[in-house]
């Protein structure tokens, strides 16, 4: 045999020797294929440094776990918990309260787009009287402004979208609205998106809104009724409201949204209707210095003596401060009206418990002292540490700053007592019982925002810490009690700590209570307050300044 024969010979014998080792290897192999042979081999002895390798690697481990939590019947939470204590808490704490916006959200787009509201435990829709019986998308538009102030930018262009090609009120809307409610949730929050994003569709939408409503305001004295049916333009009053009568807190709670949309669009139609409320309220003799709740539409007479700075008021006083504010501090007689009222609540029905030296206001009826002070009273903390930066008087100052610390001292004292970390509907302050509710039909929480609102404005004027951590301490008692099948709801009785729950996420969750806590966790200059002022349900309008 030749040298070249020889050499040859070697080399087919190599040849097929290599063949038989790379056969022998497909068939040890794991079944699955080469991509597991890698894997296996990768995460237990080779270096890794190819990034294909090292995401196959990432990918396969996550499904490995996914199957052993299944199979050891463990659900996740959706939300995880940012490790509070490293790095910096607030930034956590907001990115945990922007966690859990979008776990709401997602619950409603996923199973009630296009509802008002969503049931979270029984995954549909839900609509409240308020909004008649048609979907129009409360939930969507009362959401929209947070979506955009907490970077959730894939949800506000979905919201976006569905506002845009769907929401045409006088098709959507079916059966008697509610003018106060719309007129706060749909135009103040469409009034909202246009003020942070100048895009013009909301301000069209808003206009065609408020239009709808503007039949309300066809009485005698130009008082709106309460009720409007969007298809006949017929509009009416509840038949409890003290014999037709209509609601303080809802008539007087249009002129930042009426102003507003007047200023912005030219359309003076609006701006007179508010006007006109206004004119009335004040040639009114007030009993007492005191507003009552029912106001005849037709006469232009009050309804019987009940005041409060809770259910049915609250608002109105809230809006003579904001409209004072929102015109940069020139509509004086307003502010004028504002200060009286306030004093003549502070003479009649301002409180401090003998027990624990609680501050609080309570309501009248008549010449009749109940001393009980509901949630939605809570809001007023906030409106008079609001005030305060805003008077010149130093003496002014340092009362109304006070008089919003003791009441959110009080309103934190009716969550501390409940047995879930949360407060009541209303709570009272009866010998021996203090900031707590013994009548079952004040036991509930709605996911009511009143309470927040008021550490929200007391944290960004006083920077105590206190008010951030009785915000952080909700955020988890939210967690808890209130976080249910694919979003959040009310519970029946804060006292229980086996809770039932009211199976409504309310559309307020998305545009007060989530906006207050993430803005709680957020710097200054997100909405400062000298140049954003917000209507009754926090959606925020620019100051003017000519």
């Amino acid at each position: 045999m030749s040298l070249r024969s020889h050499e040859q010979l070697v080399a087919s014998v190599g040849l097929l020797f290599l063949i038989t080792v790379c056969i022998t290897a497909f068939f040890f192999l794991p079944s699955s294929g080469a991509d597991d042979y890698l894997y296996h081999q990768a995460k237990h002895a080779i270096p890794i440094r190819d990034a294909d390798v090292r995401e196959e690697i990432r990918r396969r481990e996550q499904v490995e776990l996914k199957r052993k939590v299944e199979e050891a019947n463990i659900n996740p939470p959706p939300i995880p918990k940012p490790e509070i204590g490293a790095g910096d808490d607030t930034h956590s704490r907001q990115i945990f309260v922007k966690q859990m916006i979008k776990f709401a959200w997602d619950g409603y787009k996923n199973y009630a787009w296009g509802e008002n509201e969503l049931r979270p435990i029984t995954k549909r829709g839900h609509s409240a009287s308020i909004f008649g019986y048609g979907k129009t998308g409360a939930t969507i538009v009362d959401a929209l402004d947070t979506l955009y102030i907490a970077g959730l930018k894939e949800e506000y262009q979905d919201a976006r979208k569905w506002i845009d090609e769907s929401l045409d009120f006088k098709k959507v809307a079916k059966g008697e609205v509610s003018v106060f409610e719309t007129n706060i949730r749909f135009v103040g929050g469409l009034l909202s998106a246009y003020a942070l994003t100048k895009d013009k569709m909301f301000l069209k939408k808003a206009e065609e809104i408020a239009t709808t409503l503007l039949p309300a305001f066809n009485t005698p004295t130009g008082i709106p009724l309460a009720l409007v049916d969007v298809e006949s333009g017929n509009a009416k009053n509840y038949a409890w409201a003290a014999g037709g009568c209509s609601i303080l807190s809802e008539f007087g709670s249009l002129q930042l949204e009426f102003d507003y949309l007047s200023n912005l669009t030219g359309n003076t139609v609006f701006a007179e209707k508010a006007t006109k409320v206004r004119k009335v309220l004040t040639s009114l003799e007030k009993p007492d210095g005191l507003y009552p709740i029912y106001l005849n539409p037709k006469s232009g007479k009050w309804g019987q003596r009940d005041f409060s700075l809770g259910a049915m008021a609250d608002s109105f006083y809230e809006y003579l401060l904001k409209q004072w504010i929102s015109t940069g501090k020139k509509d004086n007689s307003t502010k004028r009206e504002y200060d009286e009222a306030i004093a003549a609540m502070e003479r009649k029905m301002l409180f401090v418990s003998p027990e624990n030296k609680l501050t609080y206001f309570a309501n009248l009826r008549g010449n009749r002292v109940e001393h009980k002070m509901e949630h939605l009273a809570c809001f007023a903390g906030g409106m008079f540490a609001l005030q305060s930066i805003n008077e010149v008087d130093e003496t002014a100052k340092s009362h109304y700053l006070d008089l919003g610390e003791r009441l959110a001292e009080t309103c934190h004292e009716s969550y501390a007592r409940a047995t879930t970390g949360i407060g009541p509907e209303a709570f009272r302050f009866n010998s021996g019982s203090e900031a707590k509710t013994d009548a079952k039909p004040e036991r509930y929480y709605i996911l009511r925002p009143e309470v927040v609102e008021t550490w929200f404005y007391l944290w960004r004027i006083t920077k105590k810490e206190k008010y951030r951590d009785w915000a952080w301490d909700h955020v988890q008692n939210l967690e808890k009690y209130c976080k249910v099948g694919v979003g959040y709801s009310g519970i029946k009785d804060v006292y229980e700590s086996t809770v039932q729950h009211d199976d409504v996420q309310q559309s307020f969750l998305f545009a007060e209570l989530f906006k207050y806590l993430y803005l709680i966790f957020s710097e200054d200059s997100v909405l400062p307050l000298d140049q954003w002022v917000f209507n009754t349900e926090a959606h925020p309008f620019l100051i003017r300044n000519d």
